[in-house]
């Protein structure tokens, strides 16, 4: 009769405890947790690369980075150290915006680790691995995350840069950078960077309006207003699905969108889930920051 009550009472104990578990793995406190907020300072990886990047980006390139570099030395300095307090932690450069040597005095004494420092080599010059190492002088660092092919156009790119490909392949096997891959200006370019297993990362201009962004022509063509944005989001889906990293830039139209309610579509275009792992945006003062951080933080809360 007394065991027979141990019994029982151990098995109701033993019932509620898997009753508590259950209503705690259900609990709305839980499943919060599981699905945490998502914000334009999250560190999100990079496709293949395994990199860790912040979802927004600073970039020094407006018009060409012009637009960076008339804030000043002490200007541009605050901007990027007002980003980086912020925590964007992605830096995009390229060497025709002539601002590597600006970041460096900006990101003076930031842990490097911290810093993910995009930038782009141009043209097909005759040593490439020369000019990676002027990079490296110029921005003061042991290597540099990632490095691009700047400003494809034409649909057979890879072939004509090859020097290009074939040193920046090389610079990744000495850790000399981290991954590589292209920033296209043009339907036909962007295409191909879609296909290529040599692409890590894809840096693309999107935005809903279709505002500078890739074109069917190729060439200097390229550059006119007949920009395709159906067929850029289907270059998207292939890079995707061939896991590529996915950076958006013109998210702004470089600077064309001045109204509060186009900036607002762009973004909330661009934070579509799945669509980009990161994206760049030139901004100018401490303001524009805000509200892009603030933009995305609602986009991503509506989205998700």
């Amino acid at each position: 009769m007394h065991r027979e009550k141990i019994t029982r009472r151990e098995f109701i104990k033993g019932a509620s405890a898997l009753a508590g578990a259950a209503f705690i793995s259900c609990s709305p406190l839980k499943s919060a947790g599981q699905n945490p907020k998502l914000t334009a300072v999250d560190q999100v990886t990079l496709g293949k690369t395994g990199l860790k990047l912040s979802r927004l980006g600073i970039g020094t390139g407006t018009r060409g980075g012009s637009i960076q570099r008339n804030l000043g030395h002490e200007g541009f300095n605050r901007l990027i150290r007002y980003a980086y307090d912020k925590g964007i932690t992605y830096i995009d450069a390229a060497d025709s915006y002539r601002t590597h040597e600006w970041i460096r005095e900006a990101i003076k004494g930031l842990p490097r680790e911290k810093l993910f420092i995009q930038s782009k080599i141009g043209g097909n010059p005759k040593d490439p691995l020369e000019v990676l190492e002027h990079f490296r002088a110029e921005l003061n660092t042991d290597y540099i995350d990632s490095v691009l092919v700047h400003c494809t156009t034409n649909r057979n790119w890879d072939k004509g840069r090859k020097r290009v490909t074939d040193a920046l392949e090389q610079a990744k096997d000495k850790k000399i950078i981290l991954a590589h891959g292209v920033s296209c200006h043009s339907v036909p370019a962007l295409s191909l960077a879609a296909q290529l297993d040599w692409v890590d990362v894809n840096l693309v201009r999107i935005n809903p309006q279709g505002v500078k962004i890739d074109t069917p022509s190729e060439g200097w063509n390229a550059h006119s207003d007949n920009s395709d944005v159906p067929a850029v989001m289907e270059q998207i889906k292939i890079m995707r699905k061939n896991n590529h990293g996915i950076i958006g830039m013109k998210i702004m139209g470089e600077g064309d969108f001045t109204g509060p309610e186009q900036r607002e579509k762009s973004i909330r275009f661009a934070m579509q889930p799945g669509l980009l792992d990161a994206v760049v945006i030139g901004f100018k003062n401490t303001e524009e920051i805000d509200e892009a951080i603030e933009r995305i933080n609602r986009a991503l809360l509506e989205t998700t």
